[in-house]
C-alpha cells in the first residue's frame, strides 16, 4: 500500500505539471496571436492611417481616422458616465452598506454583470434606447460601454476603500469632519491609486469592444462627432474590414488591429505601474 504522505506527493506533482501545462498552452497561443498582430499590422502602418478617413469600397484609399476620433468619443461618454455611477455605487458599499442586505444583494448582482457577455449589454441598450430613438447614436453606444465598465469600478472602489484603515475613519470622525469630508478627503485619498488602476481596467475592458457597438453605435464611414447619430468606431470597423474582399481594408484591419492592442498594453501596463507605486509608498 502507497503511503498517505507518497500518495500526496503524486497527486500535487499531477495537479501541479497539469497547471504548468494549461499555463504554457495559454501563453503559448497569447504570444501567436500577439505576434501575428504584431507582425501583420506593424507593416501596414502608415500616416495616412490617422491622417484620413476610411475609404470607398475598391478605391484604394487608406485612413481610420473617423473611426479613431468615434471610438474616443465612446470612451470619453463612458467615462463620463461610468466613472462617477461605479465610484459612488462602490463608496456606498464600502461606506454605507457594510454587510447589510441590500450591499450583499447589490455586490451579488454586481457580479452577475460582471461575467455578462457584452452582446447581452448591447441588446439591453438597444431596447432601452436605439428602439425608441428609432436610430443608433454615439449616445447609446457611449451607454452600452459604461454598463460594462460599472460593475469593474464598483468593485475595485468597494475593495479598496475596505483597504482603508479603520482608525483614519474614526480619527476624522473624532475631529468633527463630516461623513462626506471623511469620505473625500481619507478614504478616497488613501484608495485612490487603486480606484484609478480600476478604472484604467474598466477602459481597457471596453475599448476593444465589438458587440455592443453593433448594436448601439453601429459605423459611419464618413468623420462624424455629433453624438445622436451612428459614429465610426475602430472595433466595428476592424470586424467589417477583416471580412472584406479588398486588400487594403484588410491591411487597415490589421493596423487598426495593433492600434488597438497597444492601447490596452500601454494602459494595462500604465494600471500595475500606478498600483505598485501605490503598495511601495504604503
Amino acid at each position: 500500500m502507497i503511503p498517505l504522505y507518497a500518495r500526496r506527493r503524486a497527486v500535487n506533482l499531477f495537479a501541479s505539471s497539469l497547471m504548468f501545462a494549461a499555463t504554457c498552452i495559454g501563453l503559448f497561443f497569447l504570444a501567436w496571436i500577439l505576434w501575428t498582430t504584431l507582425k501583420l499590422g506593424m507593416t501596414a502602418m502608415h500616416w495616412d492611417l490617422f491622417l484620413k478617413d476610411t475609404p470607398a469600397p475598391g478605391n484604394g484609399g487608406y485612413g481610420l481616422r473617423n473611426a479613431f476620433v468615434g471610438s474616443l468619443i465612446l470612451m470619453g461618454i463612458a467615462l463620463l458616465i461610468g466613472v462617477p455611477v461605479g465610484l459612488m455605487a462602490g463608496t456606498w458599499l464600502a461606506e454605507y452598506g457594510g454587510r447589510s442586505r441590500m450591499a450583499n444583494l447589490v455586490r451579488f448582482v454586481n457580479d452577475i454583470m460582471l461575467s455578462a457577455p457584452s452582446i447581452e449589454i448591447g441588446l439591453f441598450t438597444y431596447a432601452i434606447m436605439v428602439d425608441p430613438m428609432g436610430h443608433f447614436s454615439a449616445i447609446s453606444g457611449g451607454v452600452a460601454l459604461s454598463i460594462l465598465m460599472i460593475p469593474i469600478i464598483v468593485r475595485t472602489t468597494d475593495e479598496m476603500l475596505k483597504l482603508v484603515g479603520g482608525e483614519m475613519r474614526e480619527a476624522a470622525i473624532a475631529l468633527g469632519a463630516p461623513m462626506w469630508k471623511v469620505i473625500t478627503h481619507i478614504t478616497w485619498k488613501g484608495a485612490r491609486a487603486g480606484i484609478l488602476t480600476g478604472i484604467l481596467i474598466s477602459l481597457a475592458r471596453i475599448s476593444g469592444e465589438t458587440a455592443p457597438l453593433l448594436f448601439t453605435a453601429l459605423n459611419n464611414q464618413f468623420f462624424s462627432t455629433k453624438l445622436g447619430a451612428p459614429i465610426a468606431n475602430l472595433p466595428v470597423v476592424i470586424f467589417q474590414f477583416a471580412m472584406s474582399p479588398y486588400e487594403n481594408w484588410q491591411q487597415m484591419a490589421w493596423a487598426g488591429a495593433f492600434v488597438a492592442i497597444v492601447f490596452i498594453l500601454t494602459i494595462s501596463v500604465c494600471s500595475r505601474l500606478i498600483l505598485q507605486s501605490a503598495v511601495k509608498r504604503s
